[in-house]
C-alpha cells in the first residue's frame, strides 16, 4: 500500500479555503486509482509517486494546478490535457488555472488518466528524449528594448539575467498573440523585471 504523507497533509492545511477541497479531492482519486501510489514534497509541491515519478499538484493564492508527469503519452480523446481546458487560462501542469471542483473534467476521465500514467510506470515506459537542439543567439525586438531602457531597475535584472531567464521572458512577450496582449504583457514583464523577477517567479521554491 502506499504512504500518505503529513507534509502533504501540511501543504494542503496550509493552502488558500477555495484550493483545499480540490487538493484533496485530486489526492483521493489518486489513492483510488493508484493504492500504491507514494505522497512526498518536490520542488516545493506535493509529488506523488509510483516506480518513478507519477503526479504533482500545487496551489496558489487564485488557483490550483495539477499534471501528469508522462502527460504526453496519454491518450486524451476529449482533450482535457491542454493548457487551456478550462476557462482560467494558461498554469503550469496539463489541465490550466483550476479555481474550483466544478474546473476539474469528470472524476471518471481523471481515474482514467491516473490508470493510463500507471500502466505506463508498470511497463518501464519512458519519455522521449528531448531532441538535441543548436543553441541560437536571443533576438531581442527593438521594442523590447526600448521598453527596457524606460526603466532603469528592469533593464539591471535583465541584463543581469542567464540567457535562460532573458529567453522566457522575450518568449512570453514575442509570442502573444494579439497586440494588445504583447504590450500588456511588456508592461508585466518590465514591473516584475524592476522587482528583480523571473518570468516564473510564481513558481520558485520557497
Amino acid at each position: 500500500m502506499g504512504k500518505r504523507s503529513p507534509r502533504v497533509d501540511a501543504y494542503i492545511a496550509k493552502s488558500a479555503d477555495f484550493a483545499k477541497p480540490i487538493l484533496e479531492h485530486l489526492r483521493e482519486l489518486l489513492h483510488e486509482a493508484c493504492p500504491e501510489v507514494e505522497e512526498t514534497i518536490k520542488w516545493g509541491m506535493p509529488s506523488f509517486d509510483y516506480k518513478g515519478p507519477f503526479f504533482s499538484i500545487a496551489s496558489f493564492k487564485e488557483h490550483c494546478a495539477f499534471g501528469f508527469w508522462k502527460a504526453k503519452l496519454l491518450k486524451d480523446t476529449k482533450h482535457y490535457l491542454t493548457p487551456r481546458y478550462n476557462a482560467g487560462g494558461e498554469a503550469m501542469g496539463n489541465f490550466g488555472k483550476v479555481m474550483s471542483l466544478k474546473d476539474l473534467p469528470p472524476n471518471a476521465a481523471i481515474l482514467d488518466f491516473i490508470k493510463q500514467a500507471k500502466k505506463l510506470n508498470d511497463d518501464g515506459v519512458k519519455l522521449p528524449a528531448k531532441p538535441k537542439t543548436t543553441k541560437t543567439e536571443l533576438v531581442v525586438p527593438a521594442y523590447f528594448t526600448k521598453a527596457l531602457k524606460s526603466n532603469k531597475n528592469a533593464m539591471s535584472t535583465f541584463s543581469a539575467f542567464s540567457p535562460s531567464n532573458k529567453k522566457e521572458y522575450v518568449t512570453w512577450v514575442v509570442e502573444a498573440k494579439t497586440e494588445t496582449t504583447r504590450e500588456k504583457r511588456l508592461e508585466t514583464a518590465l514591473e516584475w523585471m524592476a522587482e528583480g523577477k523571473i518570468r516564473n517567479w510564481k513558481y520558485e521554491k520557497k
